[in-house]
């Protein structure tokens, strides 16, 4: 697929007759690539400069497209620029203040004197920095770069540009102050002390791209530790999109949650978190699979955090491969790799079958080897009903700061996937449309709301001070 990930813009020099540009467009084509933007810069005697946009489907053939051009006769390429690299220039983030500093006075209250009076009220009563700092409004998206979504252990440096990128989409539709916390650190006692140490300064914590089983314990210790949100998201925001997706694929084939048998292949961080959201949620049966087949209670050589796992799950202690298990399955969801199962054994799974393939950017299987499945799903963006974690986490966040959660709880999540799926009215629901888009504004709200609500049932907001400094 062409694709916007893999473009490029070229300013090029072209003589002033008939033909030219259709050479400079065949040319093109016949690389591979799509045109998708021509700009006239100016015309110059004899000779018109165009910037020429142009989309490919990977980055070998944006680079035989660019040498295509170059290789034109009479044709000169001023400049090449790929538009991923430019967006990227300078980072995709910078601070802006909220507040004008024109005159002395701005000055003298914003930093000194003023300010000190802000410290003393905050140093007598510390819940003070919810009201009078950032903090309230402020997530740390915090990673080691070890496990960064299809390019695996690159380190902190190469991480930078997710991070930015989650930063940017917390902004964007969450209005949230997100901060990329990059951490030259793999050892897990060193990242849960650094994480605390610099929490202070933040309302939450966003883990991100940490490598399994690493991830469970460092969740676990620091909403253990601290006393405001700490979410992975490659777990919970995946579980929340997963149940959002499934419980509006089951209206289309009218079944019930707690009824079905559902395979999980890949039993990662995102996998067991999955399988504990649909049990959350009210499912029974859920069996996972790794690459040694069904995990059970009992089965030899399980490391902990698999052994929690099996003893939560297959309550009938199926063994066999994933293939073998899917027989007379409702549902398979794919956190693995492809080819992980075999479409002969997805042809054995139960009338109206739902399958969720989301290894990227691959599937386990493709739609077309899914003939039999009535919804497909993908973590891809050229495939409809995309299983994306930005559906969930800008929302969760903002419900669990405006609540003043203290932790995010298991309710919480729920409610978050009801209320993305309720995003999709009944009369716009299809096996294409299962989940909605990113751009619906319509999410971040709904599903802060529902987070709220059930961080206040689950009596996990922290209590509001009965004064409020600065109030005469």
């Amino acid at each position: 697929m062409h694709t916007a990930s893999y473009s490029a813009t070229l300013r090029v020099v072209l003589a002033d007759r008939p033909g030219a540009f259709a050479d400079l467009a065949r040319a093109i084509g016949d690389a591979g690539g799509s045109l998708d933007a021509i700009d006239l810069v100016r015309v110059d005697g004899s000779q018109k400069i165009r910037d020429v946009t142009i989309l490919t489907t990977g980055a070998d053939q944006l680079a035989r497209v660019v040498d295509a051009v170059r290789a034109l006769p009479g044709v000169e390429v001023k400049h090449a620029s790929d538009r991923t690299f430019l967006v990227h220039l300078g980072g995709k983030l910078s601070v802006a203040s909220k507040l004008p500093l024109k005159t002395r006075d701005d000055l003298s209250m914003a930093y000194t004197p003023g300010v000190a009076r802000i410290c003393i009220a905050i140093a007598e009563s510390p819940d003070a920095a919810w009201t009078l700092t950032m903090k309230k409004n402020a997530v740390a998206v915090v990673t080691d770069g070890s496990a960064v979504l299809g390019l695996g252990n690159i380190g902190p440096e190469a991480a930078m540009p997710v991070m930015e990128g989650k930063a940017l989409l917390f902004k964007e539709f969450g209005d949230i102050d997100a901060w990329p916390i990059c951490l030259d650190a793999t050892d897990v006692d060193e990242i849960v002390a650094t994480v605390k140490a610099i929490a202070p300064g933040f309302g939450g914590i966003n883990l991100e791209d940490i490598s399994s089983p690493r991830c469970f314990e460092i969740e676990r210790r620091l909403d253990a530790e601290l006393n405001i949100p700490v979410f992975h998201d490659d777990q919970h925001g995946t579980a929340i999109v997963t149940l959002a997706a499934l419980l509006n694929a089951l209206k289309l084939v009218g079944k019930r949650l707690e009824e079905l048998k559902i395979v999980i292949s890949g039993v990662g961080a995102a996998g067991i978190a999955v399988a504990q959201m649909l049990l959350d949620a009210g499912a029974v049966e859920v069996i996972g699979c790794d690459r040694s087949g069904t995990l059970y209670a009992g089965r030899p050589g399980l490391d902990p955090v698999k052994l929690a796992f099996a003893e939560r799950t297959n309550p009938d202690r199926f063994t066999g491969s994933a293939n073998e298990a899917l027989a007379g399955a409702d549902v398979f969801i794919g956190l693995s790799s492809p080819g992980a199962v075999a479409p002969a054994g997805i042809a054995t799974m139960a009338e109206s079958p739902i399958v969720f393939a989301m290894a990227n950017p691959v599937p386990e299987v493709s739609r077309e080897e899914a003939a039999n499945a009535v919804v497909y799903a993908t973590g891809r963006s050229d495939y409809p009903n995309q299983i994306n974690n930005v559906l969930a986490v800008p929302g969760v966040f903002r419900g669990a700061l405006d609540a003043g959660a203290t932790t995010i709880t298991a309710g919480m999540k729920v409610a978050a996937a009801r209320a993305l799926a309720d995003c999709v009215h009944e009369d716009e629901l299809d096996v294409d449309y299962i989940i909605p888009s990113v751009f619906n504004r319509a999410v971040v709200p709904a599903v802060a709301e529902a987070v709220a609500d059930a961080a206040q049932t689950d009596e996990v907001t922290r209590p509001h001070s009965a004064s409020s400094p600065g109030v005469l």
